[in-house]
């Protein structure tokens, strides 16, 4: 099965994407013609946009895939209304289509896969000879042919009348405009209010009503075509002939609209608003391509045009008077209605335009108009398709039979307002564009077979196609030789090797399209005659090039082609195709080299194979020789050449090898990029000499051949390496920078001749004036080097020598340098004499100068040894200090200086200063009153007894001593009244430790004290100040006083105040103090404290304050208590009063729980109460009272006993007991208790009486006597909180409600 070739064309403005065989996606944008190759004749899977299908038509061997839109049926004969934009064009369309839809990239992808099917075009299925119709692709036409369109009017009586109606009514609205200038301003504001548009409640426009033909354009998105290249931008279809003038001035009022509305005044803001309230545009008339449309100005508001509310109103001063009521322009209402409101409009515009004649009415503003046009829905994107003053306008180069929405936009004064309500209509079908010419499908000398593809049928479907062609006569005369629906057609009878003319035509309901451009085709001709034999053209290693001449009895449209057979000599298979083809020339390849091949070619056709040309014997050239191997190196390799060798190549190319080529290179390769090759060796001998060459340089070396092949590519370069010998001398070392006492700085050159080697070191010798044998000071390798270690004023000669692999060269010549003057050598240690503990002598000698006089000394002093500080500088040799410290140690050291610079420090020497008197005491606190503590001497422990008998009373010694220590009372305090404490920090004792201090009190005797930091002065005088010095004793005398500070006691703390008891019960005891008020401020000087003494004899305190009395509670009763008080201030504590005692009363019984009664009889009844332990002692009695009624309460019962039976009740009377405890003391009155809550009898019900209904009666009479309960205290206290919290929630609510909120 042979390959087949797959041609997909792609058109400008397209993209097709391929997916190859790795994976990858690969995207060619159009023009472009890609070329598929189909290795088993089958066409690969071609995806589509939904809503088209692939066609494949065979060309001359080459298949070309077209995609076509599928056909739409549309029943009931009527055309049909494209709601939705139309689809994509076809990546494959072909060039002339314009790509006026959305590019493909951007669709999703195909739901559906279509599948190409393999063949020519006679045998293709059905379903790809059908016709396609492309109802979305319009291809551009000429303007008129003879063959035109038919024009199909459609009206009936009623459109008729009401089409002239409108006309006319137009007609007079433009020619009042153009009258008039105050009218046309009325008339524009009546316009407003009546025929601005159609009426809201009628239906709109049929778009079959009018039906008028107008001239064909060039159709591009439905609004216009594209006259140059398909880049630049469609006109717009602007119907008026000054149009461009009004587009440039309301281009030019555009750019100041961007206004934001409150930077407006009062009269622009009145005009937008008048402008947003313009009316939809009126549809007057609709083509094919094209439609009428008119509208009207935006009403006056009602406050300034008159009209506007009437109806309609005509307009005034001679301005438009047919403005009418509006729904007489409406569509859809009776004729005999809209001229009755016609007549009616006129009558009521006369009649305002009377009564408004002494009215000044204001001229009406220039209003600029924009209609835009979407052909994708009501809310797709507009275009404008008309600007400029006009009321009325027509739109051309629309598509037919497709769905628009159009809407009209009022600018003036750069104020632009918004567009009004879309308006919907659909263009009318016509007939068909012009279809592509037909093409050749396959063809023999008698017959041809064509194909076409169908055009856009423009909302009507194509029924029929008519092919015409010229019977070869070539007169431009044509006859009809098909009419039918179908899109191919074989032509038969025809004569051999002619030329035949066609064109085609497609018509549908609406008419006949024009017709096609003219193509010609050829039919066949005879069996061709053979050939002349192949020529060469080139020849090659592995190909030969030929060519052959067309045979001369052929005419030139005859499609030929050709054979051409080759024999390979010793393949015993004879001629065998190498080329089949329609060219005159072919390269034959994978050949042999040298080899003779012998060639015969033969022509045929559809008719039928020539027999084969003469043979014709070629051979192709030699091949060039391979590569030598890589050379060898032959002996060993002296400072300046090397010999070399290498062997002939295994490849010969065919023929013997006639010359050898060597080249030479220095350096190696990535090295030296910029080295270049040269010849020095041409020859057939496989060996030579290379000669004069650097030593210790790296060469590389190849060889090539040539034969009559040609030349052979390079060898494999050898690298070879000379041997390096030393390097040659250097240039004297010169001294860098002046020379200096100890040391010099030598700095040389590297020689000049290196040796074939790097320098890799150099080497430095040191010899005297008259030596020549010397020592090396430096080896490295630097060019410079730093000799040190001389001595200063001396001459010293160097010679330095550099060395490579090779070895060391040759010394350079000497160069004798002298040495500068150093600096003095180092001093001896000073020697130190201190002449007293403050001042110290120090004395030096001078060193040797090392050739320069010294000229100053410097002397460093200090406390330690590395913070030594220059105390003297000068040429003198000794020095004193003064104002040092005694007893320090001291260090020093000496330097000596001359030009040449300093000499080193001398040793470093340690002195210590003599001992002296005390320092001055610097730092005196006084004590605080905490710190003064009485200092008690430790009791003495009792010596153990060695008897056994005497351990139990040591034991209890031991537990007293524990117990006396517990209750031991705080630390004993010296009065600040009479004392004053010291502390002070010790000062230096400069050498002999401080033995004693004696503080100085002024008037009073010096106090003398051990070597102590602390000391209390006593026996001082209360609230006196006193003058306090210290100072600080040792052995070698007294130091100097410190400074004279300030103290001063506190005067006498106070005496205690009179303790009374004012009040007392058995629980508490109020205590009474000193005169003044109960509850005083803490700010009070004076205060006191209150103790209480506890069961373990310990007082406890109670109480630390400034008020005068206290309150003791949680205390028991009949019980005694002791209490002490003291007063304090500012001064300290006074002294504890003496001991007070005061007892508390006895507490009498608790109050009873409520009695219990329980009735024994119809006249008695048993009360219980709970009884009470008796209380420390005490025996308990009770005492229970009962109440009548509302009388009072009277004692019924008094005793020990816990119940009680009363007798002698009143069956219908209420009674009320209580009870309360008494506790009977045995030497005090007794004591009552508190009263139990009432307890409640309530009266005794009567018998019931017989009968059901004497006991009701019974019940109700019993109720009605029984007496109101009354609650008891405890219920009515429930009761009052309860309220009060249910007041205070309601009184918070209305508070948060009413009063925050």
């Amino acid at each position: 099965m042979r390959a087949t070739v797959i041609l997909v064309q792609v058109n400008p403005g397209e993209a097709f994407t391929i997916q190859r065989e790795d994976g990858h996606i690969q995207c060619i944008t159009g023009p472009a013609q890609v070329p598929m190759m189909s290795p088993n004749g089958s066409v690969p899977p071609i995806y589509v946009p939904p809503g088209y299908v692939s066609q494949i038509i065979e060309e001359n061997g080459v298949r070309r895939v077209l995609v076509l839109p599928q056909p739409e049926f549309h029943h009931g004969g009527h055309s049909p209304l494209h709601h939705a934009p139309p689809p994509p064009p076809p990546p494959h369309a072909h060039a002339h289509m314009p790509a006026f839809l959305p590019h493909p990239s951007m669709m999703p992808p195909p739901p559906h896969l279509y599948s190409g099917m393999a063949g020519g075009a006679s045998d293709m299925s059905p379903q790809f000879i059908s016709q396609y119709h492309p109802a979305h692709i319009y291809s551009e036409q000429d303007p008129h042919s003879p063959h035109g369109r038919q024009q199909f009017v459609h009206r009936d009586e009623r459109a008729n009348k009401t089409y002239e109606r409108l006309q006319k009514k137009l007609k007079e609205r433009q020619g009042g405009e153009r009258g008039g200038g105050g009218g046309g301003g009325g008339g524009g504001g009546g316009g407003g209010g009546g025929g601005g548009g159609p009426n809201k409640d009628s239906p709109p426009s049929s778009p079959q009503k009018s039906r008028v033909t107008s001239p064909a354009s060039d159709v591009h998105n439905g609004l216009g075509g594209r006259s140059g290249s398909e880049n630049e931008p469609s006109p717009s279809p602007i119907a008026s002939p000054d149009s461009p003038s009004r587009s440039a001035s309301a281009a030019a009022c555009g750019r100041e609209r961007d206004v934001e509305p409150g930077e407006l005044d009062e009269e622009a803001q009145a005009l937008q608003a008048r402008l947003n309230t313009i009316s939809k545009p009126l549809v007057v008339e609709i083509h094919a391509r094209g439609v009428s449309l008119s509208w009207s100005p935006p009403p006056r508001p009602e406050a300034e045009g008159g009209g506007g509310d009437g109806g309609g109103g005509g307009g005034g001063g001679g301005g438009d008077r047919g403005g009418g009521k509006g729904g007489a322009e409406a569509k859809g209402e009776g004729e005999e209605h809209a001229e009755e409101e016609e007549e009616e409009g006129q009558v009521e515009g006369g009649e305002a335009q009377e009564e408004e004649e002494d009215v000044q009415t204001p001229p009406e503003p220039p209003f600029t108009y924009e209609v835009s046009v979407s052909y994708s829905g009501k809310d797709g994107r507009y275009r404008s398709a008309y600007s400029g003053k006009d009321l009325s306008a027509t739109i051309e180069d629309l598509r037919p039979a497709t769905d628009y929405h159009v809407r009209v936009q009022a600018m003036c004064k750069c104020l632009q307002g918004s567009a009004s309500e879309g308006v919907s209509f659909t263009t009318l079908s016509c007939e068909p564009d012009a279809p592509s010419p037909p093409k050749k499908a396959n063809g023999t000398k008698n017959s041809l077979s064509l194909q076409w593809k169908a055009p856009c049928d423009n909302g009507s479907k194509i029924q029929n196609y008519i092919l015409q062609w010229d019977e070869g006569k070539g007169t431009g005369v044509f006859e009809q030789c098909y009419y039918g629906p179908q899109k191919q057609y074989k032509v038969t009878k025809l004569s051999p090797a002619s030329r035949y003319a066609f064109r085609l035509a497609a018509k549908n309901d609406m008419g006949v399209s024009e017709y096609s451009e003219v193509v010609e085709l050829l039919t066949s001709c005879g069996v061709p005659v053979p050939p002349s034999g192949p020529e060469l053209v080139k020849a090659g290693v592995t190909w030969l090039c030929l060519q052959w001449q067309r045979p001369h009895s052929s005419p030139r449209e005859d499609d030929i082609g050709y054979v051409l057979e080759m024999e390979e000599p010793g393949s015993g298979y004879g001629f065998q195709p190498s080329y089949d083809g329609d060219e005159l020339s072919c390269t034959v390849r994978n050949l042999h080299r040298s080899t003779t091949y012998k060639f015969r070619v033969a022509a045929y056709n559809t008719e039928g194979k020539s027999n084969p040309s003469p043979v014709t014997e070629i051979s192709t050239s030699p091949d060039r020789p391979g590569c030598p191997p890589r050379p060898s190196l032959k002996g060993k390799a002296t400072p300046t050449g090397f010999r070399m060798a290498w062997d002939a190549p295994k490849d010969t190319g065919g023929s013997s090898i006639t010359k050898y080529t060597v080249e030479i290179s220095e350096g190696q390769t990535g090295v030296f990029t910029g080295s270049t090759w040269e010849e020095v060796y041409s020859g057939s001998v496989m060996e030579c000499v290379c000669d004069g060459l650097k030593p210790g340089c790296s060469y590389q070396t190849r060889v090539y051949c040539e034969s009559d092949g040609g030349q052979s590519t390079l060898s494999e370069p050898l690298l070879v390496q000379t041997p390096a010998v030393p390097p040659g001398p250097c240039q004297p070392p010169r001294v860098q920078g002046r020379p200096k006492a100890r040391e010099l700085q030598l700095r040389w050159s590297p020689p000049q001749v290196d040796g074939g080697s790097a320098v890799c070191g150099y080497s430095v010798e040191l010899g005297g004036a008259q030596v020549e044998e010397g020592r090396e000071v430096y080896q490295g390798s630097e060019l410079d080097c730093t000799v040190s270690s001389l001595l200063p004023g001396r001459t010293y000669s160097f010679r330095v020598r550099a060395a490579n692999k090779a070895g060391y060269g040759p010394f350079s010549e000497r160069t004798e340098v002298t040495t500068g003057p150093g600096a003095p050598e180092q001093c001896r240690p000073p020697h130190v004499t201190c002449r007293s503990p403050s001042c110290a002598v120090l004395s030096w000698e001078a060193p040797p100068s090392n050739g320069a006089p010294v000229t100053e000394f410097r002397v460093e002093w200090g406390a330690a040894e590395g913070s030594m500080q220059v105390c003297y500088s000068g040429s003198a040799s000794s020095h004193e200090i003064k104002g040092l410290l005694p007893a320090t140690n001291y260090f020093c050291r000496v330097q000596a200086l001359n030009v040449a610079g300093a000499g080193p420090f001398s040793e470093v020497v340690l002195c210590q200063t003599p001992c002296s008197v005390p320092a001055a005491v610097s730092v005196v606190h006084a004590l605080r009153e905490s710190e003064m503590v009485v200092e008690q001497p430790a009791r003495p422990r009792r010596r153990r007894r060695s008897s056994e008998e005497d351990e139990e009373e040591e034991e209890e010694d031991e537990e007293e001593e524990d117990e006396e220590d517990e209750e031991d009372s705080p630390p004993l305090l010296y009065s600040p009244s009479t004392c004053l404490g010291l502390r002070w920090e010790p000062p230096c004792n400069h050498g002999s430790e401080i033995t004693s201090y004696l503080i100085d009190l002024g008037e009073r005797q010096p106090v003398l004290t051990g070597p102590v930091t602390k000391h209390i002065l006593q026996n001082l005088q209360p609230d006196t100040a006193y003058r306090v010095r210290i100072q600080a004793l040792n052995s070698l005398g007294a130091g100097p006083f410190s400074h004279t500070f300030k103290l001063k006691t506190k005067p006498l703390p106070p005496p205690p105040p009179r303790l009374e008891c004012s009040a007392f019960s058995h629980q508490t005891l109020r205590l009474k103090w000193g005169d003044g008020p109960a509850k005083a401020s803490t700010a009070d000087a004076l205060q006191y404290h209150l103790q209480m003494e506890d069961k373990n004899g310990r007082f406890a305190s109670l109480y630390k304050g400034p008020c005068h009395t206290h309150k003791v509670q949680r205390l028991n009763e009949s019980t005694s208590y002791t209490f002490r008080i003291q007063a304090f201030n500012e001064a300290g504590e006074g002294p504890f009063s003496n001991v007070y005692t005061f007892a508390t009363l006895r507490s009498p019984p608790a109050a009873l729980k409520a009695p219990k009664v329980e009735r024994v009889g119809d006249q008695s009844c048993e009360i219980s109460w709970e009884a009470l332990p008796p209380m420390k002692g005490d025996p308990i009695s009770y005492t229970l009272q009962s109440m009548l009624g509302n009388s009072e309460f009277k004692q019924v019962y008094k005793g020990a006993s816990s119940s009680h039976t009363m007798s002698g009740l009143q069956a219908s009377s209420e009674y009320r007991f209580r009870a309360c405890a008494h506790r009977l003391c045995q030497d005090a009155p007794e004591l009552a208790g508190p009263w139990s809550p009432t307890v409640f009898l309530p009266p005794q019900r009567p018998p019931p009486e017989a009968g059901a209904g004497g006991a009701a009666g019974g019940a109700r009479a019993a109720e009605a006597r029984r007496p109101k309960r009354s609650l008891t205290d405890e219920q009515l206290t429930l009761i009052f909180i309860l309220l009060f919290g249910i007041s205070g929630i309601l009184i918070a609510f209305v508070i948060q409600y009413f009063v925050i909120k």
